[in-house]
């Protein structure tokens, strides 16, 4: 075979044991979460340590909510896939039985490997030999999993317990699930456990036929999916109406857990899943008290502590082993033996805007900032991207006035077009049909002052919009 792997990633999780780094609008896949020197996001430095070895078509499997950001730092990070977009979340099962039916109608049967977008690995070279070993088995059939060499009892990722020696690897005898403390020091001293990555190696019709074999009726939702595949701009859409109907299930669940094909490569090659604030400082460098430190901050006294600062001066006195994340608008500090709880912070923080996005909001065309709200006005600093440009619109319940900061922008008001320059302004009444471009090669920023009755994004009636958007 020519191609040795197909890639599928991924993307479609929020994160939310990363909160407030990582919320559901800006999931931390699409974040640096892992210091590089490239300044790639985890989404990016997956498909960048997959340099040198021979690969066919990409897939990246995402969240619809997140194909812009998906599609920019691909284009950035010059990322070749098919980006696909899932309507809804339905766990990993449907993710991969897609990808394979697709590869399938291509003609194409070489081994998929299939990642998730927010996992580091630090020792590419040991990570590209088990893919080696992993692609042999899959060419015999087998369902192929990483399984990570344990360096700890780790109470936070599933395992597997291996069995009789193979070519390249093991048999899978068990998946297991996340253990207690004294269950994980167990399976450390027993010696045949390994985590459980969430990477596989598998050719697309061995896992269609055990797919047959074990889920059917996922199987057939899966492929009325796919007949109903549709392309929208750079993307690739499911339907919805089907997608929906899949079982949410993981490729575990579904399928490896009762497969006799499923085998295992062991690999010690520096893996996290960056799954919580813990795991995310022992993923980056820290300074000799062994603390991880970003943004503007000072420590003194302060050991093995995680601190994050996005927009404020952060200092921090004699503390051990602490977590503080402040960004633009929440600010967590924790526990660093606790950070598997901050799930539960999320849940009661339900209905609260700050779960969804950051103060910053990213859209296709480039970004704003709600620097201060209040009863019938806000505040935004708004930037647009080189060549790009909002949808033509209106709102029917407020106004809003504009006044350029930096760059050139191409204004269009009610059949008007204006140019308007650094500290030059215009006036937007309610109802006025109104459109903002960039056409030069710098970005464009703007303070916008919105005034009316109701200021929700949701007062948007698009006209014409470039992206497709509603």
């Amino acid at each position: 075979m020519d191609t040795f792997f197909n890639v599928v990633i991924m993307s479609g999780g929020i994160g939310s044991r990363l909160w407030p780094i990582s919320r559901s609008a800006f999931p931390k896949q699409y974040k640096e979460l892992v210091g590089n020197e490239l300044g790639y996001t985890m989404l990016q430095q997956t498909f960048h340590r997959l340099s040198g070895l021979e690969l066919g078509r990409s897939q990246l499997i995402c969240n619809q909510d997140h194909r812009f950001l998906a599609a920019e730092q691909c284009k950035a990070a010059n990322i070749n896939a098919d980006i696909v977009l899932e309507p809804c979340g339905r766990n990993t099962a449907p993710a991969v039985i897609l990808a394979a039916l697709r590869l399938l109608e291509a003609g194409m049967d070489q081994p998929m490997l299939v990642l998730s977008a927010d996992h580091a690995i630090s020792d590419e070279d040991n990570f590209h030999n088990a893919l080696i070993k992993a692609q042999e088995l899959a060419l015999l059939g087998d369902l192929v999993t990483l399984g990570i060499e344990p360096s700890f009892a780790c109470e936070g990722y599933g395992y597997i317990r291996y069995g009789p020696k193979t070519k390249c690897g093991f048999k899978v005898n068990e998946f297991v699930e996340k253990p207690n403390k004294a269950t994980a020091q167990k399976y450390l001293d027993q010696g045949n456990y390994l985590w459980n990555s969430g990477m596989f190696i598998i050719r697309p019709s061995v896992l269609i036929e055990e797919a047959a074999s074990y889920c059917e009726d996922l199987l057939d939702h899966c492929r009325l999916t796919v007949k109903g595949t549709t392309k929208d701009l750079d993307f690739i859409r499911l339907p919805e109406q089907e997608f929906s109907k899949c079982e949410s299930i993981s490729l575990d669940y579904a399928i490896m857990e009762h497969t006799q094909k499923a085998s295992v490569v062991p690999v010690d090659c520096g893996w996290s899943d960056i799954g919580d604030l813990q795991a995310l400082r022992k993923a980056n460098k820290s300074d000799d008290q062994g603390n991880v430190i970003k943004g503007d901050v000072e420590v003194l006294n302060s050991h093995n502590c995680l601190i994050n600062s996005d927009n404020r001066l952060v200092a921090v006195l004699g503390l051990k082993d602490i977590a503080v994340i402040e960004t633009k608008d929440a600010v967590l500090v924790a526990s660093l033996d606790q950070t598997q709880l901050v799930k539960d912070i999320v849940t009661r923080l339900e209905g609260r805007s700050e779960l969804i996005h950051q103060r910053e909001v990213y859209r296709p065309w480039g970004s704003y900032d709600s620097v201060d709200l209040g009863p019938n006005y806000q505040v935004k600093r708004i930037t647009v991207n080189p060549g790009a440009r909002l949808s033509v619109q209106r709102h029917q319940y407020r106004a809003e006035h504009w006044v350029v900061v930096e760059g050139t922008a191409n204004v269009h008001v009610d059949g008007v077009d204006h140019l308007l320059k650094a500290n030059d302004s215009i006036y937007i009444p309610k109802r006025a049909v109104h459109c903002l471009s960039n056409e030069t090669d710098l970005p464009l920023h703007i303070v916008e002052v919105q005034s009316g009755s109701y200021l929700g994004e949701d007062d948007i009636e698009r006209l014409e919009d470039v992206y497709g958007r509603d």
